[in-house]
């Protein structure tokens, strides 16, 4: 086990290379831990296609589910970026196709949000404006805000977001322009707003704010999911 700058460290597991967090609390809300996998005594069939285990057909584990499948069945090895893999790992079939669109994700949107985007910002009701870079923070957990000032939103403390739009898009259509939040800060149960829209660099601008759309809509359904 080594140290690298960031925070993070390169570790060994059954699976292959991991970079991960040095503090698991700050991993980002997108991770996933590491299945268990099925026995090998209790996977004496492959769980796809039932072919039996012998000398020649050995058994493989998919690296997302932890489940037990012939070479045929689990041959694909795809990036798993959800958690943490260095390399891209042996996956099932049905794992890889989730994890191959998960992949536009991270390689499309995540790098447009962690990039940032210049805004007007307006907190609250306040007559006064700045002008401020707007990024998600490297573990994906904050919105943080820098200009004179400087402050941080946490994503999963949002209780709404609209998008605001004009139309000056090529062909007539709409365009992001901004973005209205309404969100607790930390200590704090009183609602706030935050209003921000499009700087100097509109493109840029309106391609942050999609992407800060999808990655909101990601952060709740997963929430979503563990809450039953």
């Amino acid at each position: 086990m080594s140290s690298v700058p960031d925070g993070k460290k390169l570790i060994r597991s059954p699976s292959g290379l991991r970079m991960v967090p040095e503090n698991g609390a700050f991993s980002s809300p997108f991770s996933l831990d590491e299945p268990q996998w099925v026995p090998d005594k209790e996977c004496p069939r492959c769980m796809q296609c039932d072919t039996k285990f012998d000398f020649i057909k050995r058994k493989h584990h998919c690296r997302r589910c932890g489940r037990c499948f012939c070479d045929k069945c689990c041959s694909k090895k795809v990036p798993l970026q959800r958690m943490c893999f260095v390399d891209p790992v042996r996956q099932c079939a049905e794992c890889s196709l989730v994890s191959q669109k998960e992949m536009e994700f991270y390689d499309k949107q995540l790098k447009v949000l962690l990039g940032g985007g210049t805004f007007v910002v307006t907190l609250g009701t306040s007559e006064k404006s700045e002008t401020m870079t707007c990024r998600l923070s490297n573990n994906h957990r904050y919105l943080f805000l820098d200009g004179e000032s400087h402050f941080e939103v946490e994503l999963s403390r949002i209780s709404s977001m609209q998008i605001l739009t004009d139309g000056t898009s090529p062909g007539g259509g709409s365009r992001a322009s901004g973005m209205l939040l309404h969100y607790k800060p930390m200590g704090s149960q009183d609602v706030q707003q935050l209003r921000m829209e499009a700087a100097d660099d509109k493109k840029v601008a309106s391609l942050w704010l999609s992407a800060m759309h999808k990655e909101i809509k990601w952060q709740r359904s997963i929430r979503d999911s563990l809450s039953f």
